[in-house]
């Protein structure tokens, strides 16, 4: 017997759409079958799409719920457990949540250790209280001092899978335009002008002191783990090629088209910002998602700072910009699953886990009407 029945659907699969209905038992999809028969004890759908749940492989967003206010620090498992409803609220099922170590700034706002936020991840998942399937992404800052150590206390934790190698030096990479750096940090810590040319001094000499020997320690440090890497902010070809020659599997967010060319040269994936998709444009004045998804150079969406805008960065890509609507689903589930080996997921078919969510999607923006994570209910 089905523990669940979606019935009279729009269900998207890897390759088509069509009107049918689907089984789950024991966590898994038992079955999908065509047609607009509404058995007795199904889930009248009354039309809406049925898609896999969304796999989330990079969002900061924890961090806002942990530390609110400058000086707040709210306790960390309230925090996991308010951030993880937003997610299941939005149709992400699995996340991989972004943790950072290493600083453009230290506001002081956030600790330098993120262990306990790691640690209080792994306790609520242990005690079934998630909605969504967490693993960890940790951001290394690698121009900051001390970067190394502090990655090596989180590298052994349990739930560690993706590194990403990021360095936000003004001038470099996603702020390869002073003026943009300049307005955005400005804006986002209230600086002067004066502090900020200070701080920009201060960064382009950790830079030019600490960038080739921490990349070269934290690559060593996941070689030797086994964790999967991640390049950021690719602006040239040589960034590509030097990502690239260490193995790494995913260009996150390149700033020009020049990288984003060279990473599929490479056979990297390629991840975009769906809030860039969204907004038509990066904030920070680098290359859009929108040209990037014209020309076949976006292959994965991320969240990144606005959860919400996942889904609706895929369903933009179809109903805007005129990606099939699978084409574009699969940038936001069996994409990022396949990036990161979860070949359990992120397809609707016979066998795989029963992360589901019901999309009622006639206008700009896609409406949530249902997310299931193994066939329970969780949104």
């Amino acid at each position: 017997m089905s523990e669940l029945l979606l019935a009279n659907a729009r269900v998207v699969t890897e390759h088509e759409v069509f009107l049918g209905r689907l089984s789950v038992a024991n966590g898994r999809i038992a079955a999908i079958e065509r047609g607009d028969e509404v058995p007795a004890g199904a889930v009248d759908a009354d039309g809406d799409l049925i898609i896999p749940g969304l796999v989330e492989l990079h969002t900061d967003v924890l961090e806002r719920h942990a530390f609110p206010r400058p000086g707040v620090h709210w306790p960390a498992e309230a925090a996991v457990l308010a951030y993880d409803s937003e997610l299941a609220s939005v149709g992400i099922t699995t996340t991989f949540d972004s943790l950072s170590v290493g600083y453009v700034i230290d506001s002081r706002q956030r600790p330098r250790d993120p262990r306990p936020l790691a640690d209080a991840i792994a306790t609520c998942q242990a005690h079934r209280r998630l909605r969504a399937e967490h693993f960890l992404h940790i951001r290394c800052e690698i121009a900051t001092d001390g970067v190394v150590e502090d990655f090596e206390r989180l590298a052994d934790h349990p739930l560690v899978r993706l590194v990403s190698l990021m360095d936000h030096t003004p001038g470099q990479r996603q702020w390869v335009s002073l003026d943009k750096f300049r307005e955005f940090y400005a804006g986002k810590y209230g600086l002067s002008e004066t502090e900020v040319a200070g701080m920009m001094a201060a960064r382009m000499a950790d830079h030019t002191r600490n960038a080739a020997p921490h990349r070269a320690a934290v690559t060593r440090q996941c070689h030797a783990r086994g964790l999967t890497l991640i390049s950021h902010d690719d602006a040239t070809v040589g960034h590509v090629e030097e990502a690239a020659k260490v193995g790494t599997v995913i260009a996150e967010f390149p700033t020009t088209l020049e990288a984003a060319h060279a990473a599929r040269a490479y056979g990297l994936a390629i991840l975009a910002g769906a809030p860039n998709l969204v907004c038509g444009r990066s904030h920070s004045g680098n290359v859009s998602a929108t040209r990037l998804a014209a020309l076949g150079l976006l292959d994965v969406l991320s969240s990144d700072y606005v959860p919400a805008s996942l889904l609706h960065g895929a369903w933009l890509l179809h109903h805007r910009d005129g990606l099939a609507l699978p084409a574009a689903i699969r940038t936001v589930t069996a994409s990022p699953a396949a990036c990161v080996g979860l070949n359990d997921r992120g397809l609707l078919a016979p066998g795989r886990r029963a992360d589901i969510v019901r999309v009622r999607a006639d206008g700009d923006v896609p409406v949530l009407q249902g997310v299931w994570r193994q066939g329970q209910r969780v949104g």
